[in-house]
């Protein structure tokens, strides 16, 4: 094995996409928030028995369909999500394929526990079953969390580290933040970063019954993943398609139970970290996670950085509770919003912030081109 070598200098965004419920690719999303427009919507019969019959799903996704039907035949919703979103990207150009692909390629997926509802039927199949060992084993793999990953990789022979990382809603950033440390240390030459999140029956029902009984309705619960491809920033290529600048992340654990005095410790410490005023933000977005949380972050965020003067893009209005793939979408949103505004004034600033009720919290500034 070669020794590592350490990359200085901080990490870029090159590209990104992303499956939402508004289609495959980073242009429907995109215009989906230009527009912002709604997508819950009422659930047919191949969503299965959901608590209330709604939500925002990617419409009209089919896994063989979308992929074809050679090594889909037991893929998962959650696996079938993250391969299209990482084929979406690496499908937009010559460039993308050439450097996200190969040896050095490395994937950071966050996640919740992949799929509920694999772990769920599988469970079921061998309780039910005339004998326990009467199970379907191709959808075994299925049943661990980082088979969306792993698939990816082998789709797409992407042959650098392969890591899955559970954390909730704050999954996106430790994603992020673990390909940060990957390119750091020279151990990937680009990183595939993102996270997926699945609608199904066995999660809608989770939700509903961890829900806080007499708290703020939640939103509906949304789906999909969002990919970006993170690389050292090369001053020698003019060419580099530099989207975004990783300023920093910052991620933590609230130990008393109060979220908002954690949170607020985060951004001023990747404000510091970065060396950037709070007057330079000039677009947030928030998890938006429903009740206490979710109220405690909006008053860090305004805390910090002020309740005026930046735009709100938080996305969960819009596109549901995405879970874990929650952050991944908001890194998308805060690129959408800088690739409409080209001629804005330079050094501006996005923020993301995330909570969960696990207790992590995080947050990451992104240096918007």
């Amino acid at each position: 094995m070669s020794t590592p070598t350490t990359v200085a200098g901080r990490p870029v965004i090159t590209a990104w996409s992303a499956v939402s419920s508004y289609g495959i690719g980073r242009a429907a999303f995109a215009e989906g928030l230009r527009e912002r427009r709604g997508t819950v919507a009422g659930l047919g019969p191949e969503h299965g028995e959901t608590p209330d019959g709604t939500g925002c799903v990617v419409p009209g996704f089919d896994i063989r369909t979308v992929l074809g039907k050679k090594g889909t035949r037991s893929m998962d919703r959650v696996t079938g999500l993250t391969v299209t979103a990482v084929g979406a990207l690496l499908e937009e150009g010559d460039r993308n394929r050439a450097v996200g692909t190969g040896e050095g390629a490395a994937f950071a997926l966050g996640t919740t526990t992949g799929s509920a509802q694999s772990m769920m039927d599988f469970t079921r199949d061998s309780l039910t079953g005339e004998q326990p060992f009467f199970v379907d084993p191709a959808r075994f793999p299925n049943t661990v969390m980082n088979c969306a990953a792993g698939q990816s990789a082998i789709w797409y022979q992407l042959k650098g580290p392969n890591a899955t990382i559970a954390g909730g809603r704050t999954a996106g950033l430790h994603a992020l933040n673990y390909s940060r440390r990957l390119l750091a240390s020279g151990r990937a030459r680009t990183v595939l970063c993102g996270a997926a999140e699945e609608f199904s029956p066995a999660r809608a029902w989770l939700e509903r019954r961890s829900g806080n009984e007499g708290e703020d309705a939640a939103e509906p619960l949304g789906e999909g993943c969002a990919m970006l491809l993170v690389e050292p920033r090369d001053p020698d290529d003019p060419a580099q398609p530099v989207l975004a600048e990783l300023l920093a992340v910052e991620l933590g654990v609230v130990l008393d139970g109060d979220v908002r005095p954690a949170l607020v410790s985060c951004l001023r410490s990747a404000l510091r970290r970065a060396g950037v005023d709070a007057d330079r933000v000039t677009a947030v977005a928030r998890s938006g996670a429903p009740g206490p949380e979710g109220r405690a972050e909006a008053e860090a965020v305004a805390e910090v950085l002020g309740a005026a003067g930046h735009a709100d893009l938080t996305p969960t209005g819009l596109i549901g509770d995405t879970g874990a793939a929650a952050a991944a979408f908001q890194a998308a949103a805060l690129l959408s919003y800088a690739a409409d505004r080209p001629g804005d004034a330079p050094g501006r600033v996005g923020v993301i912030t995330s909570v969960d009720r696990t207790g992590t919290v995080g947050c990451a500034l992104l240096g918007l081109r």
